[in-house]
């Protein structure tokens, strides 16, 4: 089983040379302004944390007290209070198989929730004319959310932006993020072109480089 990737390693250096020209290329024929980030995870899931925790103790209590031959509550239910805590351990180690103690309607309101709070905390809204848009990569659960500011949404349809997400998603499911997330930088420079063109005096007011 293999470790899971930190926000810092997902990208290669080269890569993130590639994801900062690309958002160069992008924002040179519009006014929007376009942010990406990679995280590690969304959310700790604590609740999931805690249920497989006892699930995984109890599985393992309870081989243990059928190799012994002694299968009673009173070796049972010590047993799984003993192996609870080296069983949230080992969770929080490999975070991944957490994930299929959340159902998947939690898991995409954790990413919700995380974009929009990275949002505000990176200050992303402050545009002259509230054009930022934010392209945010979850690792633990491998999704991406885009979220834009409200001058945009006030031209553009919220639901434009999920074909993007779902195709950089695939992209990180298929080993080719890097090759996915341009292209998306690519097709959302295309979109805020047609309601936000270029404009004589427009500065560069978000950063180009990957947030991490």
């Amino acid at each position: 089983m293999r470790r899971q990737k930190k926000a810092v390693e997902f990208f290669t250096t080269d890569e993130e040379k590639r994801i900062r020209h690309a958002v160069e290329a992008a924002e040179s024929t519009t006014s929007g302004e376009i942010a990406t980030m990679v995280v590690g995870k969304s959310d700790s899931y604590r609740e999931a944390e805690a249920v497989g925790a006892i699930l995984l103790a109890g599985m393992l209590s309870l081989i243990c007290a059928i190799l012994i031959r002694h299968v009673t509550i009173w070796t049972y239910i010590p047993m799984v209070f003993l192996l609870f805590f080296p069983s949230r351990a080992f969770l929080r180690r490999f975070p991944k198989l957490k994930l299929s103690f959340v159902g998947r309607k939690r898991i995409a309101e954790a990413v919700r929730e995380r974009a929009v709070r990275a949002f505000f905390e990176k200050r992303l809204y402050k545009t002259r004319d509230e054009t930022g848009i934010l392209i945010l990569i979850s690792i633990l659960e491998r999704k991406v959310w885009v979220i834009a500011d409200r001058g945009i949404n006030s031209k553009m349809p919220h639901d434009g932006w999920q074909p993007v997400a779902v195709g950089i998603a695939e992209g990180i499911k298929e080993g080719r993020a890097c090759e996915a997330l341009c292209v998306a930088i690519d097709k959302c420079g295309k979109m805020l072109a047609e309601h936000f063109p270029k404009r004589p005096g427009d500065r560069n007011e978000l950063p180009d480089r990957l947030i991490m």
